[in-house]
């Protein structure tokens, strides 16, 4: 389709030039890629038997079944945000996962109703753009969280706005784990029963969406304001 130009009367703030009409066709990419999907998972605790690593292991497992290629993100050593450059080891290491990646799964343990800070620390290390490349703009996005207590939903609320402010495209279903002490074994493998297959629905969730969005994420988030930005006039009129 041809781009949008109302007449500039209608619209005195906008710039028509730069306007785009929804265009149905670059909804259907030319070629589709094909190989398995990129799925970078991280998690949000340190100790010894992290639950939320325990609930990412096992996300993991699911995923390979499904026909993904992972990688899960190792929280320790990684430095506290802006505490050093960006070419230390941890932090070129999660920059590098987050861009190799097609999609993510985010799992943080419920701290004083919301995220921790061991995991709030991996996304303040991702920025929005370095240079011409976006690390997570654009990228599918599953959120679980597991809890103490009974079962809440501030951590993967949480999760959901830093999705959203990282602009990326955060699937509908969701996982939270109540009491996860119980849920799991002494092998660390996450028991049978309604929250596991609720992690099942999920990751089933995340590879189809990822397998939609992947050739199409460029067009998708493609936005005005920055075409606006980066527009420079010809230099011979």
């Amino acid at each position: 389709m041809d781009d949008l130009a109302p007449p500039p009367d209608t619209l005195p703030a906008l710039k028509p030039e730069l306007l785009r009409q929804p265009d149905p066709a670059r909804l259907e990419p030319a070629a589709r890629m094909t190989h398995p999907p990129r799925i970078l998972l991280l998690y949000g605790s340190l100790r010894e038997r992290s639950y939320s690593r325990l609930l990412v292991e096992e996300a993991d497992r699911l995923l390979q079944a499904m026909g993904a290629e992972t990688r899960v993100f190792d929280p320790r050593d990684l430095p506290v945000a802006n505490s050093v450059g960006p070419d230390h080891p941890k932090v070129r290491e999660l920059r590098d996962l987050s861009i190799w990646s097609e999609g993510q799964v985010w799992c943080s343990p419920e701290m004083h109703g919301t995220v921790t800070g061991v995991f709030k620390n991996q996304i303040d290390w991702l920025p929005l753009s370095e240079g011409s490349v976006r690390p997570t703009q654009g990228r599918t996005l599953a959120v679980m969280q597991v809890s103490g207590g009974s079962q809440s939903f501030n951590a993967v609320n949480t999760l959901r706005l830093l999705g959203r402010w990282m602009r990326m495209v955060t699937i509908p279903n969701q996982s939270s784990v109540p009491k996860a002490y119980e849920q799991f074994d002494e092998a660390g493998r996450m028991l049978p029963g309604p929250l596991y297959d609720r992690v099942v629905d999920v990751m089933e969730e995340l590879v189809r969406f990822t397998w939609l969005l992947r050739d199409r994420a460029d067009y998708l988030v493609d936005r005005y304001s920055e075409r606006k930005e980066a527009f420079k006039l010809p230099e011979k009129m």
